[in-house]
């Protein structure tokens, strides 16, 4: 460590950049800041005027310059700093670089410059999918210390699971094995995996090239892109979950332990419902598509019988762990849907089925939902369909969509989301201090990071905007610069990306397997500590401990509510509202820390579109 390192004051470096690096042709772009409020406050900072940056490798100053005061010292109420920025994007040459402070002696982690730097990075975070799987040793092979036996195989579990309020009924007796834990329980979804099918498909349709047969999982090599492998892993699942008649059982409830193959308690299913059986009839449609052959001949036949299922069926409800359907204790999030968010399923499934059949039919229920629920909306890449806007615009790239309609999406687009007050007009004012404008910071708000930035990769996919490439690559890549680094708390939100450049990525999180008290638990302070690329939920602004800790939580939560609240996240500025726990009730930091398949994919999403 140079001199000027250990002139800093304890804490993360007051010069922020993405740990990972920077594509050598876009911006780059150090944010330093000077804490006004929030836990860190003290740490006031006022950067000097003559700002480098060096080559680690041969020590050279490659470039000098001076950083810029955003918005004339106005203190960021998202983070409570005042703000500068660095802009050093005249260097390109591939290296290792740090940025100095030459008069505050301080300088940033450091960095690479290079056309294949985040490559690296997508196969860590793709590769904690396999991790997921469900019923699938893992072996020392590829898991390296993660190595597992494979979880939820034994008496009365996947292969023997049972309708969640017939349990002693051993007609209802299902093989169910398979599928991807969903987050950090071990629950499974079915809703939710089709849509982790159409997604990762989608990513692989958007960039094929980057999506190798190299990313360290058990199929590698194998001749077939690994997210191809991975994702078959998904609708394997899918596809046992199907009932002969077309429709699709909605929900998995599995017990948890640590690692997962220590899970000892029954597994349970809900019935079929038809948000459920629409989702998948779209992700089975897409499937047919990629995969041809005798796999697609079956995911079409698998896709027309959920379809038609649906259509005749359209108002089956099922709320899992809810009264509403004498559910308690059946899984955790609610998959349920009400109509509104019905009604976009249909419209993201119809997409996909007339792509895979041509039929006008669906051009017909495309046109009257959007024509009901007008999906282009400016917050719509912020919402649960989130990624709905984006099937549209590859709706409107398709040769047989009628014509005008495809012209009045993408206009629609244009207007609404990519030039609506939180788009390019926040980008072009440099309106977000750390350069990744959202509306708010709630439950799952990197996951909203990366939406947001696919506003600007997929307005280059469907060749839309005033804007050059360029431009919309460098506001896309601000949203990934913030995941990899680039926010107030210099954090990478990635689990345990030591081995990867990060010098201060994610060290623990809410997971089953990875729980507090585990080998697996903390980075640097267990035996272990969690696997790497698992991206966390971050900063929530709106956690709190359970309601219990303020009027009576009994036994084990009467000891952990006499532990004073985390701060952070509790009582800071939004983007501060996050710090790496993993204490499950009545804590509750899966509010904050908790991984998701579905932050994990847009993430992924996103990423890929800046690997090679």
């Amino acid at each position: 460590m140079s001199t000027s390192a250990h002139a800093q004051r304890p804490g993360v470096p007051y010069i922020i950049v993405d740990q990972f690096g920077y594509l050598p042709n876009l911006e780059k772009v150090a944010v330093i800041k000077d804490p006004q409020i929030g836990f860190d406050e003290r740490r006031a900072h006022v950067p000097g005027k003559r700002y480098v940056v060096i080559n680690k490798q041969s020590g050279q100053t490659v470039f000098t310059g001076s950083p810029t005061q955003w918005k004339n010292g106005q203190v960021d109420e998202n983070s409570g700093d005042r703000v500068w920025h660095f802009d050093f994007s005249a260097v390109t040459a591939s290296g290792q670089y740090v940025v100095r402070d030459l008069d505050r002696g301080v300088e940033s982690y450091g960095f690479e410059i290079a056309p294949d730097v985040y490559t690296p990075v997508l196969k860590a975070a793709f590769k904690t999918m396999y991790l997921q799987r469900a019923g699938f040793e893992k072996t020392a092979r590829y898991a390296g210390p993660w190595a597992d036996k494979a979880s939820h195989l034994g008496k009365g579990q996947d292969p023997q699971a049972r309708l969640f309020n017939r349990m002693k009924d051993r007609s209802t007796e299902r093989d169910l094995r398979g599928g991807w834990y969903d987050a950090g329980d071990y629950n499974k979804y079915t809703s939710w995996t089709a849509n982790y099918v159409t997604w990762l498909l989608g990513a692989y349709l958007e960039n094929p090239t980057v999506w190798t047969d190299d990313f360290g999982i058990p199929e590698s090599g194998n001749g077939t892109p690994d997210i191809l492998d991975e994702v078959k892993w998904g609708l394997d699942w899918l596809e046992r979950m199907q009932n002969e008649d077309g429709a699709m059982l909605s929900v998995m409830s599995l017990a948890e332990g640590s690692p997962p193959s220590k899970s000892k308690g029954p597994s349970r299913y809900g019935p079929p419902n038809s948000s459920a059986t629409v989702t998948s009839a779209g992700a089975f449609a897409i499937a047919a598509r990629v995969y041809g052959g005798e796999d697609g001949k079956r995911y079409a036949a698998r896709a027309d019988k959920a379809w038609q299922w649906f259509e005749a069926n359209p108002n089956v409800k099922f709320y899992n762990n809810d009264p509403r359907s004498n559910s308690e204790g059946l899984a955790a999030g609610q998959q349920e849907v009400e109509a509104d968010r019905l009604a976009k399923k249909i419209l993201i499934s119809a997409i996909q089925m007339k792509a895979m059949r041509g039929d006008g039919y669906f051009d017909k229920v495309i046109q009257e939902v959007y024509d009901e629920i007008d999906p282009m909306q400016s917050n719509t890449p912020d919402g649960f369909e989130g990624m709905m806007a984006y099937d549209l615009l590859f709706h409107a790239r398709q040769a047989n969509t009628p014509p005008k309609f495809a012209a009045r999406i993408k206009r629609d687009y244009e207007a609404k989301i990519l030039n609506a007050y939180n788009g390019w007009p926040k980008i072009r004012s440099n309106e977000d201090a750390y350069r990744s404008y959202v509306d708010g910071y709630w439950w799952g708000s990197n996951s909203t990071k990366s939406r947001r930035g696919m506003v600007y990769t997929q307005a280059i996919a469907a060749d839309l905007g005033s804007q050059s490439k360029t431009d919309y690559l460098n506001a896309a890549s601000g949203y990934l610069h913030y995941i990899h680094g680039v926010n107030p708390l210099n954090k990478v939100y990635l689990s345990n990306m030591g081995g990867y450049g990060a010098e201060n990525s994610v060290t623990e999180f809410y997971h089953a397997w990875f729980k507090d008290g585990t080998k697996w638990d903390k980075v640097g302070v267990s035996k272990i500590g969690p696997a790497p690329g698992f991206l966390v939920g971050g900063p929530n602004d709106s956690y709190s401990r359970d309601d219990c800790c303020d009027t009576v939580c009994g036994g084990y939560g009467a000891k952990m509510c006499k532990i004073p609240a985390k701060i952070p996240p509790s009582g800071q500025p939004p983007t501060k509202s996050y710090a790496d726990f993993n204490e499950g009730w009545p804590i509750n930091s899966w509010e904050v820390t908790e991984n998701s398949n579905s932050y994990q994919i847009a993430y992924l999403r996103l990423l890929s579109k800046f690997a090679r």
